[in-house]
């Protein structure tokens, strides 16, 4: 090894060591901070949907293929509808969840537990009924009001849907007695071909247009859906309700379906989460639901969803940004993995920068000092040779020569950067003098 190249390296192992406390104190407390922060989010979300071929479940499939592009894997968990995902929210067996306004009990005391990403769509309450059964009571076919259904059989959705919670309270307003009507709670696919035999008299969805069921019946000969004249009534007397009108021939331009404007009332589905998902997630999510939901459809027009409004539980922050502000800069410009962990860390990253900075004005002095102990370390021996001589000590002058000759030896095996050879030459210089001294008394 040539004699620069060994200067190199040791002038680098001193740097190092001088560095290296410092280094050290900023990697563990920057590892703090990724663990108190945890940047990162989770591979696997559950997120609960609702019916096979349901809107949520269509739904759901969009979001999961969505968040694949991320490196998110979104488990589909099938339920019976909104109060059965809000149950499973609530246990932890689901991060997020489709739930209808109106349709689940949502406590004030699950204000810490369970937040929002905003109003994603209406869901108009479908009542489809059977032409030859409405023929009956009337020759045209078509009944007007809630009243027409005593004594028809009605299927309502399953508990877990929360539709019939909701019906039976459209029911009493109504003056209604449920007894009056025979009431079945079935699942959407067994409910409809029970129906499409003659089995059922109606059908009662709490679904968004986009689901196959709602597509297929308002399509379906010998099938009416009702027209709620009163839907205005119904939105003044309950909150979570809205009035909306499906277009003439929305559904069919070229055979006019439905042949008139259809009055429904309507609630707003929200994609609710729990507290302790992952706030990256989060982001994801009302992320997507901007790119899904922010389009035209029957009852919306571009850019009115998802909403801010309706809310029963808090509003996620990152949903509030994310649907008013879009992606964040950085998210727009380097991968998603990279912008989140630079979005989350910065904070600490700069309080760390900030502490490390007055920190790192230690680091040249103790180089320095490392550098220029090789040389001070000598002057001790050195000032004990000659304090010997002065002090008249009776060891020999020879010994005292053959000290120095030893350390003078030592001395000129040290090496130092090419900055500090003045102080070990200036070193090199006081051991000749103190030979001379000792010479002279010889």
């Amino acid at each position: 090894m040539t004699t620069g190249i060994r200067y190199t390296l040791l002038s680098i192992r001193d740097l190092a060591v001088s560095f290296g406390p410092f280094a050290l104190l900023t990697v563990l407390l920057l590892a703090l901070a990724y663990w108190w922060l945890n940047p990162n989010p989770p591979k696997r979300v559950v997120l609960a949907t609702g019916p096979d071929q349901s809107a949520y479940d269509e739904f759901g499939k969009r979001y999961a293929e969505a968040l694949a592009r991320y490196g998110i894997t979104v488990q589909l968990l099938p339920s019976e509808g909104s109060s059965d995902n809000l149950e499973l929210i609530r246990s932890g067996k689901a991060d997020l969840g489709f739930v209808q306004g109106g349709t689940a009990d949502i406590g004030y005391d699950e204000e810490d537990t369970i937040v929002s990403l905003g109003s994603l769509f209406v869901e108009p309450l479908w009542l489809f009924y059977r032409e030859d059964t409405a023929q009956k009571l009337d020759q045209t076919g078509t009944i007007d009001n809630l009243a027409d259904l005593k004594s028809w059989r009605v299927n309502v959705g399953t508990a877990g849907s929360g539709v019939p919670r909701l019906f039976s309270t459209l029911l009493d307003v109504n003056r209604i007695n449920r007894e009056e009507v025979q009431l079945s709670e079935l699942a959407q696919t067994p409910a409809t071909v029970d129906f499409l035999n003659g089995q059922l008299d109606a059908v009662v969805f709490a679904s968004a247009p986009e689901s196959l069921m709602v597509q297929m019946l308002l399509q379906s000969p010998g099938v009416n859906l009702l027209d709620f004249a009163q839907s205005e009534a119904y939105s003044r007397r309950f909150g979570y309700l809205t009035p909306v009108v499906m277009p003439q021939g929305v559904v069919d331009l070229a055979n006019n379906i439905p042949e008139r404007d259809m009055r429904l009332v309507a609630s707003t589905t929200s994609l609710l989460a729990s507290a302790k998902t992952h706030p990256a997630i989060l982001q994801l999510f009302a992320q997507t639901a901007v790119n899904l939901h922010g389009g035209s459809s029957w009852f919306s027009r571009a850019g009115e969803y998802p909403s801010l409004e309706h809310s029963e539980v808090p509003l996620s922050p990152e949903a509030v940004r994310a649907i008013r502000n879009g992606p964040p800069f950085l998210q727009r410009y380097l991968p998603f993995w990279l912008a989140n962990l630079v979005e989350r860390m910065w904070l600490a990253m700069g309080l760390i920068i900030a502490l490390a900075l007055p920190l790192s004005r230690i680091v040249p002095p103790l180089y320095s000092f490392r550098i220029r102990s090789r040389v001070f370390r000598w002057y001790a021996e050195l000032r004990d040779i000659e304090q010997s001589h002065e002090n008249g000590s009776k060891q020999p002058i020879q010994s005292l020569l053959d000290q120095l000759d030893a350390m003078e030896s030592k001395v000129e095996k040290v090496v130092v950067p090419l900055s500090y050879t003045d102080e070990l030459y200036a070193l090199r210089s006081n051991i000749g003098l103190v030979r001379k001294k000792l010479l002279r008394k010889a």
